[in-house]
């Protein structure tokens, strides 16, 4: 059918899985003004192909609506990329193609991603006249050093300027912070926690700068250009965030995620708890708790194959391994933890057996702890920040 390096599969052909229950749909925007020295997401800096893969979205949408044929979408998520650069109009297009094609909760969580040099005070009125009711602002940092190393598109009087325009509109924001930038201090990472929290926003999520290979900023450190990131100070800028923002009354629900009551992401929290999720557009990822998929990164094939009816999707069937290690994974990472009569349930006895000798070490070392009221297994104050490499040792291998 397709001689190209990724599985082509028709509409018919799709994830078959958990198809009942709430879900999530994720739409991917695979466009950026510039690139980020960070970043290895999938994206262009070229819109000549926007209209095409604004189309090519709203068919794959029709094309993979009988995958949650019994299934009610409860979020609608537009990350990136930017997805701000759309405009409401191509937006709104695709946001009629899920209520077209899919079941919809009736008040689903419909974000998008943005960035501040998108977020006019105008183009935030008018966001108020469409169905989307929660932003999601890539600030990362208020001090122009940090946003020129990591080469932002906007500067800091801009992540500012849309903060103050953004909470005169909406409800729902959330603003992304990214600690552990070579050169910024505790001090700096303070000060940058401490004008966040004065825009009254109810939801922070705050990641280390990774140095992912092949991106521009892991090239500027094996050439001394900048300086490596430093894992101890990246750990205590984690601790100094954690408790500034318990105190100013967020909930540390997730690894990398805090929010104010009832304002958790639902979209985010859909994906630890294990519910189904479509990814849609290049690059994005699915999951319905017994397959894995992921469409082509690479917006041309994307696009021309969605033109032929094929989905360019790669799927994993997983096994009974795979899955519990997904759960141990994700689970570790929120205040849910990972439920021991769930995996005795799921998996079996000998899966149960298995993590608690596996957790023994870690428990002694305090950074694990089972709850004796509801039988969780739990990282500790100290773990949280290691709760991905605690969760590795406790993965199966066959």
């Amino acid at each position: 059918m397709c001689n190209e390096n990724f599985s082509v599969r028709s509409e018919n052909s799709s994830l078959q899985g958990k198809l009942e229950g709430a879900g999530g749909i994720y739409i991917h925007i695979p466009f950026c003004k510039q690139a980020c020295h960070y970043c290895d997401f999938h994206f262009s800096t070229s819109l000549k192909k926007k209209d095409d893969l604004v189309s090519a979205l709203t068919r794959e949408l029709e094309l993979r609506k009988n995958e949650f044929k019994n299934t009610t979408v409860e979020t609608i998520y537009f990350g990136g990329g930017t997805p701000s650069l759309l405009s409401n109009d191509e937006l709104q297009v695709l946001i009629d193609s899920v209520y077209k094609n899919y079941k919809v909760a009736e008040h689903p969580e419909i974000t998008l991603e943005a960035n501040p040099d998108d977020l006019s005070s105008q183009r935030i009125k008018d966001f108020v006249n469409t169905p989307i009711n929660r932003l999601s602002i890539g600030i990362q940092s208020f001090f122009e050093a940090d946003l020129n190393l990591m080469n932002r598109a906007h500067n800091a009087n801009e992540a500012k300027a849309c903060l103050e325009a953004a909470t005169k509109h909406f409800d729902n924001i959330s603003l992304d912070l990214i600690y552990g930038i070579p050169g910024a201090s505790n001090e700096q990472w303070m000060e940058n926690i401490e004008i966040a929290l004065g825009f009254n926003v109810p939801h922070i999520s705050s990641y280390a700068l990774t140095v992912e290979p092949k991106t521009a900023l892991a090239a500027f450190i094996e050439k001394g250009t900048i300086e490596d990131v430093d894992d101890e100070q990246a750990h205590e800028q984690f601790h100094i965030l954690k408790a500034k923002l318990e105190a100013s009354g967020f909930v540390h629900y997730e690894l990398s995620n805090f929010g104010k009551e009832n304002y958790f992401s639902k979209n985010n929290s859909a994906y630890w708890q294990g519910k189904s999720y479509l990814g849609i557009g290049p690059s994005a990822h699915s999951f319905n708790g017994k397959q894995r998929g992921w469409n082509v990164r690479n917006n041309s094939k994307y696009i021309k194959a969605i033109q032929q009816n094929n989905l360019p999707i790669e799927i994993e069937t997983l096994t009974l391994t795979d899955q519990y290690n997904e759960y141990i994974m994700t689970g570790l990472r929120t205040i849910w933890g990972v439920s021991l009569p769930k995996v005795e349930k799921d998996f079996g006895i000998t899966f149960k057996n298995y993590l608690i000798e596996q957790s023994d070490v870690f428990i002694n070392q305090h950074l694990l702890y089972i709850d004796i009221d509801d039988e969780h297994l739990r990282v500790t104050k100290e773990g949280q920040f290691l709760s991905d490499g605690i969760a590795s040792e406790l993965f199966k291998i066959n």
